[in-house]
């Protein structure tokens, strides 16, 4: 079994990564929002929301841990200067790990021009609902850059297998093949 976690700031490109990298591999995807655009509807951006969407990733990873897949991708937004974050990732890791999963770390960071752009894309609107009010979607984008750090420290990161690429320009299937190659996936 392996576990990818491929995380970076909104609109890096995780969910495009992701999937090319799922069409080259048998990994299967789980991008973020698979569970947050479950539960918004019901529950807005709330408490509750975030609760229960931590509640089913748990869950998924539980199950999926324990079966013979091949293994899967998740993306996430991980906030460095916030603990919950961290614990969040341990669990994960701990999740898989507990199973014998290979675990590798993909940390992607794009110049934030590029990524307001992306953040328009065709696929993204696509795929996750919640960003199709570009402008409310814009603006997190933008405030988060002043009170939260999504993207790692030199050195912060110690896991062996772990790989940073900056992707403003480069395409979401030159980055699938340099993860795929990288950890022979």
């Amino acid at each position: 079994m392996k576990f990818v976690l491929v995380f970076g700031p909104q609109a890096v490109g995780k969910m495009t990564v992701g999937q090319e990298l799922s069409k080259i591999t048998k990994l299967k995807l789980f991008h973020n929002h698979m569970t947050i655009d479950l539960l918004e509807p019901f529950f807005g951006f709330s408490a509750e929301m975030w609760r229960l969407s931590t509640l089913f990733r748990e869950e998924i990873f539980k199950s999926f841990s324990q079966s013979d897949e091949y293994g899967m991708i998740f993306t996430f937004v991980w906030a460095f200067n916030q603990e919950e974050d961290w614990d969040f990732v341990d669990k994960i890791c701990e999740t898989f790990n507990s199973q014998g999963a290979e675990i590798y770390f993909v940390e992607l960071e794009a110049d934030v021009d590029e990524r307001l752009k992306r953040n328009k894309s065709p696929n993204r609107l696509e795929q996750k609902p919640t960003k199709r009010n570009i402008e409310q979607s814009e603006q997190n984008l933008l405030s988060t850059i002043d009170s939260l750090r999504l993207n790692s420290e030199e050195g912060e990161i110690k896991l062996e297998n772990y790989l940073r690429i900056n992707n403003t320009n480069l395409s979401a299937k030159e980055v699938a093949q340099m993860i795929s190659n990288q950890f022979q996936l």
